[in-house]
């Protein structure tokens, strides 16, 4: 039984790493979660300490996704329809692969300027703002994962 709470704790871990990539799966939440089934369920333990830190920043991660975007967007002289037409551009771009995932919230951030009265060429400072809070977050995401898979590893060996 402890084996597979083991193998269920690394795979929630790997979950949580594509969760970085994926902006439908919440990365840092899942990757946590394989921390406390290993610390829970099995006799492999982590400290208190661990568990709390890794826990806030699992929360300021997961709240900075959401929130920072946004924030650049604004910072960038954005208004609501690039913050929307980002968002909106995560979303088709799923379905495009891994460009689509990647510069979909550049182009959404710059059609909804667009559509929301700006020429193109003043919707590309908070379009390029959009997009580099997504990878902002894409690389938070998938730098805590990593950090927790590593933890896992060491506890495990």
């Amino acid at each position: 039984m402890e084996t597979l709470l083991i193998i269920f704790a690394i795979l929630l871990v790997l979950t949580g790493l594509a969760g970085g990539f994926l902006p439908v799966l919440p990365g840092p939440p899942i990757a946590y979660a394989g921390v406390l089934v290993l610390h829970f369920g099995t006799q492999y333990t982590f400290t208190d300490v661990f568990l709390w830190l890794s826990g806030i920043a699992m929360i300021a991660i997961t709240l900075g996704d959401y929130l920072l975007p946004g924030f650049l967007v604004k910072y960038g002289k954005g208004s609501r329809y690039a913050v929307n037409g980002a968002n909106i551009g995560v979303i088709v771009g799923l379905f495009m692969g891994p460009v689509g995932i990647l510069f979909g919230p550049f182009l959404g951030a710059l059609i909804g300027e667009v559509i929301g009265g700006k020429s193109v060429n003043e919707a590309m400072r908070p379009a390029f703002f959009a997009f580099l809070g997504f990878l902002s977050g894409v690389f938070l995401k998938v730098a805590f994962a990593i950090y927790i898979l590593v933890r896992i590893l060491l506890v495990l060996f």
